[in-house]
């Protein structure tokens, strides 16, 4: 697998970039978890690991391919997405630069995008035409696929989680549902690749299964994670629900449950 000379070079620099801007935060006296800046490392490393990595010394063929896809589609864009590289800018950058990125999130183009039902048509979509339609098989090893497929993993999992300033903010029940479809998708698209190859290719039978199973319970662990992310959202807002709640209840007045029952007569 070739790695373009200019990817490692280029996710160094927005690593960099990143923790400068996390740093200058700090300075300031501004909060910002350490875990952000380690998370966004991560992803980068796995987005270079999926050029990089020299999957084919231990995996057959397509099995690595779809070990370099899972990495670079599914697990690098979750810890960059929970980095939250958006909200950082908006909180470093000069005034006329968060006002040009606060146009770019409100724009209707970018509100199309991560609305959570088409990213995950972008995405899951993009699967389905790679590995059904009768593409050219050397797409399938081109260096600029897995820029693809980690651009298109990032959208939807930035629609997904919405832990960034965006406008009209789905609701928890529109992401979750939207989760359940992809994730569906995701396994259906798995189980087709066990009875038969993307056309024009030719893996062994147990390369192909073993390349199925990868995609299916590499798919099935991402999946899990992004439902735990979202139901803590859920019980979050809960509780801030219930506080507002207890905070409006006027002084002295007992809940039902907090009142005395009387004796019976």
């Amino acid at each position: 697998m070739t790695t373009p000379g200019a990817l490692p070079v280029v996710v160094l620099l927005c690593c960099l970039l990143y923790t400068a801007a996390a740093a200058r935060l700090r300075h300031r006296g501004d909060r910002w978890p350490v875990r952000r800046d380690a998370g966004f490392w991560l992803g980068g490393g796995l987005l270079v690991a999926a050029f990089a990595v020299p999957w084919q010394a231990w995996l057959p063929p397509f099995t690595a391919h779809m070990a370099a896809h899972l990495t670079a589609g599914m697990a690098a864009p979750l810890p960059v997405v929970l980095a939250r590289p958006v909200t950082l800018a908006l909180r470093t950058l000069p005034a006329p630069g968060r006002r040009a990125l606060v146009a770019l999130t409100r724009s209707r183009p970018v509100t199309a995008l991560v609305f959570p039902p088409v990213a995950a048509a972008l995405d899951i979509g993009g699967l389905w035409l790679l590995y059904r339609a009768p593409l050219s098989p050397a797409l399938h090893h081109h260096p600029l696929l897995y820029v693809h497929l980690f651009a298109a993993g990032t959208l939807f999992t930035f629609a997904l989680l919405a832990v960034d300033p965006i406008r009209h903010r789905p609701g928890l029940p529109l992401r979750a549902g939207t989760l359940l479809a992809a994730a569906a998708a995701h396994a259906v698209l798995a189980k087709g690749l066990w009875a038969a190859p993307p056309p024009g290719t030719t893996p062994t039978p147990s390369d192909l299964h073993l390349a199925s199973q990868v995609m299916y319970y590499g798919g099935d662990v991402v999946e899990i994670a992004l439902a735990v992310l979202l139901a803590g959202q859920w019980y979050r807002a809960q509780g801030r629900a219930l506080a507002r709640r207890g905070a409006a209840r006027p002084r002295g007045v007992l809940s039902r449950r907090q009142r005395p029952q009387e004796a019976p007569p």
